[in-house]
């Protein structure tokens, strides 16, 4: 491949290394990205000379900052013309299916997530068996602001958060770093972003051989010994916040939580912005968030992606993904009319339609 190419894939010694190399971008996953890259992980599973992969992005800014939303934008339809296009199905299938793929790898994979790390990127990096996160990680599940939901297995890792922060983060889309990351159980190691090139080396060097649980083995001792000192790391925003998070959704509806984060009086910053978001939020995203992570709660990991391949259809195909795009990234006037435009007008009708499959057999039923 050439340095030109949207994911580079090389070697390093028995290491089979993925770059995503949109860095203009942030490296946001295109479909020819997620092709590539799904290609190259069914070459390497079958080359015995491979014994892990290494995941990271282009650029130190960062690995992932979501998916190709203009894209998305072009080919979604609006409130006066709902579609569903063949397009958007293709992405969000493969795109899934490239989440299951790295979930379910039966090789090592290190996903190098310093920096920005949102949306898509989290799909890539929550299935690898060592999750990497620097003092520069800065993740999100922001969806609510252009009228998506936390996709990409949201409804399955904010599940498996501590407490109620799963909900919060998905309502509010409040970014977290690489302490809180480990805090939530969305990594596994903080290292120093210095040491990138020396981890990558290390890996490359060591004596694996054709038994996997003993290069997991190898991995995991030389991910832990450049792991960062615990005075350098970052304070966890999400662990210091804990009880306040619990105070916010500690009720039984949706509009008593909603009501609680929006009307939050304190000076924290943190909390003040998260409220500010959820605010001007997608109403439809907010009450997906709420229903996704109910129904999902004792859901497998392949049925949690059909069902979330079915709403991303469905808000695509709605208009709310066209308008959220539009005011965040098109017109970037910052004032999206969403339809419906509060909480309360939302209907039960309106959220049931969005989980109903627009398939009579999902295009992820053989995961």
């Amino acid at each position: 491949m050439t340095q030109e190419a949207p994911v580079i894939a090389e070697r390093q010694g028995a290491l089979g290394k993925l770059t995503l190399n949109l860095p203009k971008a942030l490296n946001a996953l295109n479909l020819d990205m997620i092709d590539r890259m799904t290609a190259q992980l069914d070459e390497w599973e079958k080359d015995d000379t491979i014994a892990c992969i290494w995941i990271d992005g282009a650029g130190d800014k960062a690995l992932c900052a979501g998916g190709d939303v203009v894209a998305l934008h072009r080919e979604s339809g609006s409130y006066e013309e709902p579609r569903a296009s063949r397009f958007v199905e293709e992405f969000f299938s493969r795109e899934y299916r490239l989440d299951y793929r790295i979930h379910t790898y039966p090789k090592p994979i290190v996903v190098w997530g310093s920096g920005i790390v949102m949306g898509g990127g989290i799909g890539i990096m929550s299935g690898a068996s060592h999750r990497i996160v620097t003092e520069t990680t800065r993740m999100a599940m922001p969806e609510i602001t252009i009228g998506l939901f936390p996709d990409v297995g949201g409804s399955w890792f904010l599940n498996r958060m501590p407490g109620r922060t799963g909900l919060f983060l998905g309502l509010t889309g409040a970014q977290f770093n690489g302490a809180d990351a480990l805090y939530c159980g969305m990594a596994d190691r903080l290292l120093p972003s210095e040491s990138k090139e020396t981890l990558s080396a290390t890996l490359a060097a060591q004596p694996f051989g054709s038994d996997v649980e003993h290069n997991r083995t190898l991995v995991s001792r030389v991910v832990q010994s450049l792991e960062m000192e615990e005075p350098a790391r970052p304070p966890s925003n999400v662990r210091a916040h804990y009880d306040a998070i619990q105070n916010l959704t500690d009720a039984p509806t949706l509009p008593e939580v909603y009501r609680n984060i929006v009307n939050f009086q304190g000076n924290d910053e943190w909390l003040l912005r998260a409220a500010k978001t959820l605010k001007a939020g997608c109403p439809l995203t907010a009450w997906i968030v709420w229903e996704q992570l109910r129904r999902a709660r004792h859901m497998s990991l392949a049925d949690v992606l059909r069902m979330e391949l079915a709403l991303a259809v469905n808000m695509c195909s709605s208009g709310q993904v066209k308008e959220g795009v539009r005011a965040l990234l098109i017109d970037k006037d910052r004032n999206p009319r969403w339809q419906p435009a509060s909480l309360e007008t939302v209907s039960r009708g309106d959220v049931e339609r969005l989980f109903t499959s627009p398939w009579s057999e999902s295009p992820l039923r053989d995961l």
